[in-house]
Formats: C-alpha cells, sequence, structure tokens
C-alpha cells in the first residue's frame, strides 16, 4: 500500500488549521483549495482577481515542491470564484501557470470563502512525473 505524506509548506498562518495543505499518496498528489495569502499569512492581491489568482498559483506551486512535483505534473484543478463575472481575470492567471501542460478545470461559483475579502481559491491534483 502507497504511503501517505502531509504536504505542508513552512507557513507560520498555516499551523492554526488542522489541514494538510496537501497530501501525496503514491505518485499522486491532492492539493487542497490554496487561497491568496503569502507565507505570513497576508491577503495578496486586496480586490485584484489577478492578482489574488497569481497567488494562490504560486501557493500551489509551493505545496507541489513539497511532493517533488511540478505545476507540469498538475492534471486537475477546481476553482471556486467568488465573482463570475471576473472569470476572465483568473483565467488569465490560470493561462500563466500552465503555459504548458494544460489540465483539466472546473469552475464553481461561490458567494462567499473562508474569509470574506478572498476572491479566489483553487484546489489540484498532480500526478508525479507526467509533466
Amino acid at each position: 500500500m502507497p504511503e501517505r505524506v502531509e504536504l505542508n509548506p513552512p507557513w507560520p498562518w498555516a499551523s492554526q488549521f488542522r489541514i494538510a495543505q496537501g497530501v501525496r499518496v503514491g505518485n499522486t498528489v491532492y492539493v487542497s483549495g490554496q487561497v491568496a495569502f503569502d507565507p505570513q499569512g497576508n491577503l495578496v492581491g486586496g480586490d485584484d482577481m489577478g492578482s489574488q489568482s497569481r497567488q494562490v498559483f504560486v501557493n500551489i506551486e509551493a505545496v507541489l515542491a513539497e511532493a517533488g512535483a511540478t505545476m507540469e505534473d498538475v492534471v486537475k484543478i477546481t476553482a471556486f470564484l467568488t465573482d463570475m463575472s471576473r472569470y476572465a481575470e483568473y483565467a488569465a492567471a490560470r493561462t500563466e501557470a500552465f503555459p504548458n501542460n494544460i489540465p483539466a478545470s472546473a469552475t464553481v461559483a461561490t458567494p462567499t470563502l473562508v474569509n470574506s475579502d478572498l476572491l479566489v481559491e483553487v484546489e489540484a491534483i498532480a500526478e508525479i512525473g507526467s509533466g
């Protein structure tokens, strides 16, 4: 049976919550929903969907690195947006994050996220070595 490994970048703010930022089982990596907090827990991007989205993908990349994976290994993402009228801003950041291997993707509208200043949250699944 493959070993289950919790993945937690050294983010001081994250230790307040009882969740793993990601989990690796075998060569598969499951990244918890990431939001636009920097490593110190500060919101990045304010009311800018594009800036928040870029930080979200930076955070996903950091979790993947804990498992020895890269953005190229991501095979599926699910995004949660609080304002679908700003989808194009999110989509532009997603395009920047995945210039080569485009993952399967779904986007869901949600009225709010865990913090009312957050505009976007993205979870990811990666298969190490697939990129």
